[in-house]
């Protein structure tokens, strides 16, 4: 599975996921920082990326359909400083080994997972 990490993660975040063995690159990479969310959004659709973002206008499903994405992934947290938006991100890692989110919407808390299948 391949992820795209939005402009609002740190770029420590693709880097854990590449070294669990999945494929993901950031936005900033892509030289997406600062584009539209329907741009980024299209560009991880056609790419069949999934997006993981801090962002809760993803979340909306009627702007964005799980089903129309390979997945989102919207990060909740009170505290959004790195640290512990990479602890969240270990967490999502380790669920990642049993689920993983193909057309479906993760919002993602410290202490839970709620999923929004197609």
């Amino acid at each position: 599975m391949n992820f795209k990490i939005d402009e609002n993660l740190p770029a420590e975040c693709a880097a854990l996921l590449r070294d669990a063995g999945f494929g993901a690159d950031t936005v900033a990479e892509e030289n997406l920082a600062g584009a539209d969310d329907s741009a980024i959004a299209r560009t991880a659709r056609a790419e069949g990326r999934v997006l993981i973002t801090l962002d809760l206008d993803f979340a909306n499903i009627q702007a964005y359909p799980p089903s129309a994405h390979s997945g989102i992934i919207v990060l909740r947290l009170k505290r959004r400083d790195k640290y512990a938006v990479i602890g969240l991100m270990r967490s999502i890692i380790s669920a990642l080994k049993t689920q993983l989110p193909d057309g479906e919407l993760w919002i993602v808390e410290p202490d839970r997972i709620r999923f929004r299948a197609p």
